[in-house]
């Protein structure tokens, strides 16, 4: 039998090739895709998540999980569709116009897959237009936007109003080396996360 402890724990450590074979024997044994993921990947990026947040690991480590995590959900989202298994969310994240930083962004965006989201990445450079039209086209429920530069930060709030222009409805957080919580709430955002991990608790607050 499958052992989604092992799956968890190979997603801690990083180790790509056991967390692909493990998810590859487990749903050859007819294991249901969703406890693959809930039991396995979520359950393993959910002690990253902890330890990040507790400083007892650092970006690093994180990155190197949330491959293993990647590659694991590449055999597994198939199967989930298959399934029928919904996401708990969907969204759009992207850097901000005029900011090219994407490590917190692609973190972000690799912690919410491991916690069961559907995550578009816009990628950097994002204007508020863009972020608008996509958030109408994917028919999103939620908006992630990060920032690295206080130059920056005006443009969160030109998408903000950009999207209320377009009329989307979805919960936008923010987040950001310069952002904070009083920032977010001036410009209107929904949510506000000081890091990935947080990020992710912010973001099931939001869709719940």
């Amino acid at each position: 039998m499958a052992d989604l402890k092992a799956l968890a724990d190979a997603v801690i450590r990083g180790d790509q090739a056991t967390a692909v074979n493990v998810t590859k024997t487990a749903l050859k044994e007819g294991m249901a895709p969703k406890q693959v993921l809930d039991q396995g990947l979520i359950a393993g990026m959910d002690v990253i998540g902890a330890r990040f947040k507790n400083n007892e690991i650092y970006i690093p480590e994180v990155l190197i999980a949330a491959r293993a995590m990647k590659m694991a959900m590449e055999v597994l989202e198939p199967e989930l569709v298959k399934a029928g298994v919904k996401p708990i969310g969907r969204l759009i994240i992207g850097t901000v116009q005029g900011d090219l930083h994407d490590i917190g962004k692609n973190l972000v965006a690799m912690m919410l897959k491991g916690a069961g989201f559907e995550v578009i990445d816009l990628g950097v450079d994002v204007s508020p237009d863009k972020f608008a039209a996509e958030a109408k086209a994917r028919n999103v429920n939620l908006i992630g936007m990060s920032a690295l530069l206080t130059t920056t930060m005006p443009g969160m709030e030109k998408t903000i109003k950009a999207l209320q222009a377009a009329g989307v409805k979805a919960k936008v957080m923010v987040g950001g080396a310069p952002v904070t919580k009083s920032f977010a709430d001036r410009i209107g955002a929904d949510g506000y996360s000081p890091d990935a991990a947080s990020a992710v608790d912010t973001a099931k607050s939001l869709v719940a």
